[in-house]
């Protein structure tokens, strides 16, 4: 039987724990569809933590957790925007991923938002479309001077 999972709201203190769980999606989950280079300026080694905690208490995501340990993340803001959305490599494919976006799908039912929106990686898109977004542009990004590919991906609320 799998380890039970709970999903919580961000706590202070949480954010060293998330951008670990950032770090390993990119660094192990991307690789298959981006460069060594792309992944180093999406998801850095050297970041600046106070900048990172900054952002990630004004986004407020939901935090995955097994046994009280933070595995993955994924925030809702106000307008249907999904900022972030990671899963630690060490617990891909397990569930944790699908949990939170059930998770965002019934928050959004709750606060009346009517879409919701993500530029997903090539390496997320599959896993969007599996909970009916669809991709409604291709576009390359620039992140700290290297350009990558993502999609635009919506998904009305029904």
């Amino acid at each position: 039987m799998p380890p039970a999972m709970h999903i919580r709201p961000f706590r202070p203190g949480d954010a060293p724990a998330l951008h670990a769980i950032f770090y390993s999606a990119v660094h192990q989950l991307a690789k298959g569809h981006y460069t060594a280079a792309q992944l180093d300026a999406w998801a850095p080694a050297d970041y600046d933590a106070r900048q990172w905690a900054e952002r990630i208490t004004r986004n407020r995501p939901f935090v995955a957790e097994i046994n009280g340990v933070p595995v993955g993340y994924a925030d809702l803001q106000p307008n249907g925007y999904i900022d972030h959305f990671f899963v630690a490599g060490n617990h891909a494919r397990q569930g944790v991923g699908q949990r939170l976006m059930n998770h965002l799908i019934e928050q959004a039912a709750v606060r009346d938002i009517s879409r919701l929106e993500v530029q997903a990686s090539r390496t997320a898109e599959p896993f969007f479309i599996r909970n009916g977004f669809t991709v409604v542009a291709r576009q390359q990004v620039t992140v700290r001077g290297v350009s990558m590919p993502n999609a635009l991906m919506i998904r009305a609320q029904v």
